[in-house]
């Protein structure tokens, strides 16, 4: 009889550490359970992020990882200069405007790259510009002052006395170009306003020699 407890109490404690051994080795396997990625090891809870693809984030669960990928949103129209780090998932914009002719403009500024042009910058990056209609010169000879968009008639209005455009007459009067003809120059007061009269008109006397 005396022998018998004992017993029990051998077998009790034995059952009594076996079940805490199940237990700690029920909660360690828990913490075992774990995520391999990017030659590092992660437990479950931990978020991480591809080194493969910085827009893809992961989270360590029991049942192993569960990413989800992200998209990226798209760049202002007005965009010039992007940047894309390595470490990144998306783009950077490092700046927003208007490139024309080699230059960088802000938005909504106007410029004048020649004299006869007037642009602007407008908000989605693009260069919108007016160009100056001149008439045209009533000469045949025009010349293009600096800064100055439409070419002028440096000698005053004139045309040429033929086809064979060798000689030049100025125009508002007759003009005696031999001993028998007279020609003379439309005006700016004639139809068509220069366009398209930069030959003269001219006249033979009857009979001359």
């Amino acid at each position: 009889m005396g022998m018998g407890v004992p017993m029990v109490s051998f077998l009790w404690l034995t059952l009594l550490i076996s079940g805490r051994c199940a237990l700690a080795f029920s909660v360690a396997g828990q913490h075992e359970t774990t995520c391999e990625a990017n030659g590092s090891v992660y437990y479950v809870g931990e978020w991480y992020f591809l080194d493969s693809d910085p827009c893809t984030q992961c989270e360590c669960t029991a049942e192993g990882p569960a990413c989800s990928r992200t998209e990226c949103t798209s760049l202002p129209a007005a965009c010039i200069h992007v940047s894309h780090y390595p470490t990144d998932c998306c783009p950077r914009c490092e700046k927003i405007g208007c490139e024309y002719g080699g230059e960088v403009y802000e938005l909504g500024q106007q410029f004048q790259p020649s004299a006869c042009e007037q642009c602007t910058c407008d908000s989605d990056g693009i260069v919108n510009c007016l160009v100056a209609d001149c008439a045209p010169p009533p000469c045949v000879n025009p010349v293009y002052q600096k800064g100055k968009c439409c070419p002028e008639c440096k000698d005053g209005p004139n045309c040429y006395v033929d086809a064979s455009r060798t000689k030049v007459i100025p125009a508002g009067e007759a003009v005696w170009v031999d001993s028998c003809t007279k020609c003379r120059c439309h005006n700016w007061q004639d139809a068509g306003y220069w366009e398209g009269y930069l030959l003269a008109t001219c006249s033979r006397v009857q009979n001359c020699l």
